[in-house]
Parts: C-alpha cells; structure tokens; sequence
C-alpha cells in the first residue's frame, strides 16, 4: 500500500473511531436518511472520500479504484452507514458518458449531492436519498432524470435500500462495466467487517470464562480462529489483487472469496458468543446480518460462481 493510501486509511479510521461506535452507528441507522450526515460532511470535506475517483478537473482527487476499496473497508470495519458505494458508481457512470456532465460530477465529488445506480430497480442502494440516479442495462447506461421512490424494510438495518422507478430517463453511453466495480468494492468493505467481526469475536474469546478459564485458550479454539484469520487474509489478497486488475472475472472471484470469508466469520461469532450475539443489544448480530445482505445485494455467490465456471469452459476451449 503507498504511503498516500495508508495515510488515507488512517485518517478514515480515526474519524470513524471518533464519530461512529456502535450508538452512533445504531443513530445514523434509524435516522431519516440512514446515514449520519454530520459524519458524511467530515469525510467529503476533511478526506475526499467522494472525490477519489474523479478527475482533478471535475473538482475530484483523481485517486484510483484501490483508493475508493480502501476507504469502504475502513468503513465496513464499523458497519457505518454512508451514500459513499452508490455515490462513487454514480460518478464512474457520469465518466462513462462521451461529454460527462461537469456539474454533477463536482456536486457528487463534494459530498453536496448523493448517487445511485440501478441494477435492480426493485433494490436500489440509497435509492430514497440519491438525487442523481444512473442505470445500468444490457451493457448500456441511462440518466434517470425523474424518477419516483420507495424505501424498503430491510433485514441489514445498516444498509439503506429503496425501489426506484424511472419516470424520465437521458441515454448516456456504454457500460463501463459497473457491476463489476460495484461487486469488487463491496468485496473490499466486506473483508473490512470480516476483519473486525473476528477481532470482536477474538476479543471475546479471551474474556468468556467455562470450566474456570477463558475460552480462547483452548487449543480447539485457537486453531478455529488461525483458520479464520488465513481465510480473510487469503480472501483480502485476492480482493486486492482484483481491484488492481478489474475484469468480471476477478470481480466474481472476490466477490465469492470475501462472502465466503465474512460468512464464515460471522457464522462462528455467533456460535462462540453464545445467546448475546443475537439480542438487538450486541454488534455482533449487524455484522451477521450484513454478512447476509451483502452476500445478495448484487448478485449471489451462486451467480458468481457461474460466471467463474463460463469462464473456465471458455478458457479450456480456447485451448483444445
């Protein structure tokens, strides 16, 4: 990671241990917007997180993909709710388009106006609160310029989604892919929940007593959690590796690695918590439901895989 990235993490981290703990997060989540739109201002004007991926002369940081994964890990880490997934695909749709619309994309990089794209009309992230809405179909992008909205009750109370119908639409130009790019940001922050999800979950270990010693120091256990921590590093490495090289086959490959790995880290919190992890009381029962949410927000592990086995067959065609 180079020096900038790092320091952009740390600044991430710092603001989100100060202003989103668990209260907090619980707060931004029940708010009407589903987000903190205090916190939302810090990080657009104090660290950009709305500007990486937009060019400097569109008002952005001209930062790259692995700037904006870094920071949606830093965020998944705390479950914090934010605009920021659909707020950076909104702004690489805009770019997509042969004359990018100069205003929208400053406002979105500023933080001054929120995005959304459509991949499913019926599911839309922060479709209720986006002003600026693009769709993505059959390989082509549209500009809702009306459009009408519906929040959803959802089971992950972290993440804000809505039904929204176009009542007005612009053509834009080609889809650059954003599936692809939505699938391997989301595969980032799902390795940052899965990472805190098992620091929370070793941390407990060492403070649960049964049989007159902390759980974490049977050997059983030990080994439960060295096996969870290779498969979120291992899952981590692939994640990286993915979003340097972006393609929809390294996409489907992070996407089923780090569902896989944040899966299985939740799966075992909630069996070494006991009956806490799953009272509205405890953090752990958020990351669990995002685990599961995340695992269909854009296309199941199974449709994933399907997408790995096409390639595969395709290559070994290719090769006969």
């Amino acid at each position: 990671m180079s020096e900038e990235r790092t320091l952009l993490t740390q600044t991430v981290r710092d603001l989100v241990a100060k202003h989103a703990g668990p209260e907090a997060v619980r707060a931004a989540m029940d708010s009407a917007r589903g987000y903190d739109e205090a916190l939302w201002t810090m990080l657009c004007e104090q660290v950009g997180v709305a500007a990486l991926v937009v060019p400097e002369e569109h008002g952005g940081a001209g930062g790259e993909l692995a700037d904006a994964a870094a920071v949606m890990a830093e965020l998944g880490r705390n479950l914090v709710p934010t605009p920021l997934l659909g707020t950076t695909l909104a702004e690489l749709a805009l770019l997509a388009s042969e004359d990018p619309d100069a205003d929208a994309l400053e406002q979105l990089a500023a933080g001054a106006v929120i995005g959304a794209v459509v991949f499913d009309p019926d599911y839309v992230l922060n479709g209720d609160t986006a002003e600026i809405v693009v769709a993505a179909n059959d390989g082509e992008l549209q500009r809702w310029t009306s459009f009408d909205t519906d929040a959803l009750s959802t089971m992950d109370p972290t993440r804000r989604l809505a039904k929204v119908q176009a009542t007005d639409t612009v053509a834009l130009g080609t889809d650059p892919g954003l599936a692809d790019i939505a699938l391997l940001l989301l595969a980032a922050e799902q390795i940052g929940a899965a990472t805190r999800a098992l620091e929370l979950t070793v941390e407990y270990t060492k403070e649960r007593v049964q049989f007159g010693r902390p759980i974490g120091s049977f050997q059983a256990l030990k080994h439960r959690m060295a096996d969870l921590y290779v498969k979120v590093q291992t899952a981590g490495a692939v994640v990286d590796e993915a979003i340097a090289d972006p393609s929809a086959t390294s996409a489907a490959l992070a996407h089923v690695m780090a569902t896989e790995a944040f899966r299985d880290v939740v799966g075992e919190a909630i069996q070494l918590h006991g009956g806490i992890a799953i009272t509205a009381e405890h953090d752990i029962q958020l990351y669990f439901k995002r685990a599961h949410g995340s695992s269909h927000l854009l296309v199941t592990p199974a449709e994933a895989l399907r997408t790995l086995e096409t390639e595969v067959f395709a290559s070994a065609a290719a090769h006969t």
